[in-house]
């Protein structure tokens, strides 16, 4: 990419950018996005369209459906708003204090990025089932349960979250916070309006990826999940179900509507993120 200069005599181009190639580096680009998100989310569209309207809305509306879109985004806001807050306090303890096995403890954090998830759900499913080390100590089951789901998505979902928060943290002056309980300012109205204004950004980040994770997570969650229609069955597991019926067209509106959903959950959240950075003046 050029641009231009004015000098005495008129216009002239400057030296081509440090990155070269603009042109081809573009066109890789919209290739791979085309390739990779655009074209299926289309075929899956225009596959979804073939029922036609009513079609599509009965599909959409069928009960059992329903039921499994609603325990798929109720527990994916559950689990990441539970992420959140504990995420934030994870990432503050990881940035502002040093303490023996600091370093072990921020890599376990990472520990559900690479673990495979099927793993994952044995090992809760194994902790929290009836008769396990720790779902034998409440008196209410918590395997084979919407809150076994939760628990798992939060487990999927906690890296998202401090992962986003800790490198901005880690830019917040103790300055402020200092100049902040010089002026006169308690610990807590420091935290609600010098700390978390400039976290808020982030947090938005961390919220809405540990939540599109969890919409989507199958692998750690259909163990501990117990899979009951209208009570533990998620979406992805049911889109599974209707291809093993060769229902593919089900399947298809199953994965729309959540595909719908999700965007525009997302974008509202990607609206109040740009609300906040504009706010409060972070993240420009």
């Amino acid at each position: 990419m050029t641009s231009t200069t004015p000098t005495r005599d008129g216009w002239r181009l400057k030296q081509p950018s440090v990155i070269p190639g603009f042109g081809l580096t573009l066109g890789f680009t919209l290739a791979y996005f085309s390739l990779i998100v655009f074209i299926p989310m289309v075929a899956l569209g225009i596959r979804s369209a073939g029922l036609g309207f009513d079609g599509f809305w009965k599909a959409a509306t069928d009960p059992r459906v329903l039921g499994a879109l609603r325990v798929s985004f109720v527990t994916a806001l559950i689990a990441a708003g539970v992420n959140v807050i504990f995420g934030t306090l994870i990432a503050w303890v990881l940035v502002r204090y040093r303490f023996p096995g600091r370093r072990i403890f921020d890599a376990v954090v990472d520990l559900p990025f690479a673990l495979p998830t099927a793993v994952a759900g044995i090992a809760l499913t194994a902790i929290y089932a009836p008769n396990g080390i720790v779902g034998q100590w409440f008196p209410f089951r918590i395997a084979y349960t919407p809150i076994g789901i939760v628990i798992a998505m939060i487990f999927i979902g906690l890296p998202f979250v401090v992962r986003t928060i800790q490198p901005i943290l880690e830019e917040v002056s103790r300055e402020v916070e200092e100049a902040s309980a010089t002026l006169g300012a308690t610990r807590f109205q420091t935290i609600t309006r010098v700390i978390l204004p400039s976290l808020t950004p982030a947090i938005l980040t961390g919220f809405a990826l540990a939540f599109a994770r969890g919409v989507g997570e199958y692998g750690s969650v259909i163990f501990i999940a117990g899979n009951i229609p209208f009570v533990s069955e998620i979406a992805p597991l049911l889109i599974y179900i209707r291809l093993q019926e060769f229902n593919y067209v089900g399947a298809t509106v199953i994965a729309a509507v959540m595909l719908i959903i999700s965007f525009a959950m997302l974008f509202f959240i990607n609206l109040i993120q740009a609300w906040s950075r504009k706010r409060f003046g972070y993240g420009n």
